[in-house]
């Protein structure tokens, strides 16, 4: 899993500060943006909008990350995430050659499955290439591939959305591969805008369980430490 960013609204925090104190000031835009060229401004609304939940202002700001060699099981679990952009690798046009790489879940890699799963996989791609070979169209060869396939996806996310979809996918129940990815992706833009992300996570971080698991110690051992899952 590779995972980079191509591209962020410059300024983040400024810009949401700006958005956030323009609802309730009387001044002209112009005046609003110098009022927070201060950091220390930024911070103390940042902070209130955050306490009281009022994260319209972060629409305003948006990260675009690229993301490579993540499964196709990971992809359709993203694309549920419907305030965002996508383009993704087609499998319609773009033939799936045998060195292309899948992934295996750690339950599998460390088990007495991984040979057959890997020959499994292997024997579609065979069957794949074969296909192709005698014109078979790639859209209905395409048919035979896992959802272990790796592909290739950029997904561009306001904050707002960003804050909901680390919520949700950070969190313990979350899928292994999605989960993961949550958190590069979180590491990464908490050190571009470390204010708007300063309580991102599980929701466990913030004090409840979305989830109703009375039996999940994760909130117990969590510490704010976003490095890893």
């Amino acid at each position: 899993m590779q995972v980079i960013i191509l591209s962020y609204t410059p300024e983040p925090e400024k810009q949401v500060a700006i958005a956030a104190n323009l609802c309730y000031s009387s001044s002209d835009i112009e005046q609003v943006e110098k009022k927070f060229y201060d950091k220390e401004e930024q911070k103390r609304l940042i902070s209130i909008l955050l306490l009281h939940n009022h994260l319209s202002p972060f629409e305003h700001v948006s990260f675009t990350f690229g993301i490579q060699n993540v499964s196709r099981s990971l992809t359709h679990q993203l694309v549920r995430h419907r305030i965002a952009s996508y383009s993704q690798q087609s499998q319609r046009y773009v033939t799936i050659k045998k060195e292309i790489p899948f992934i295996i879940p750690p339950s599998i890699e460390n088990s007495n499955y991984k040979d057959e799963f890997v020959n499994y996989i292997n024997q579609g791609k065979d069957l794949y290439e074969k296909m192709i070979k005698d014109g078979i169209p790639k859209e209905d060869a395409r048919y035979l591939l896992t959802n272990a396939t790796c592909s290739n996806i950029i997904v561009t996310m306001n904050a707002r959305s960003l804050l909901n979809f680390f919520e949700l996918r950070c969190c313990k129940h979350a899928q292994w591969e999605i989960r993961k990815l949550a958190f590069i992706m979180l590491s990464k833009v908490k050190k571009i805008a470390p204010l708007l992300f300063d309580k991102a996570g599980p929701s466990c971080k913030r004090g409840f369980c979305r989830e109703n698991d009375d039996s999940c110690d994760w909130f117990s051992k969590f510490r704010g430490d976003i490095s890893s899952p």
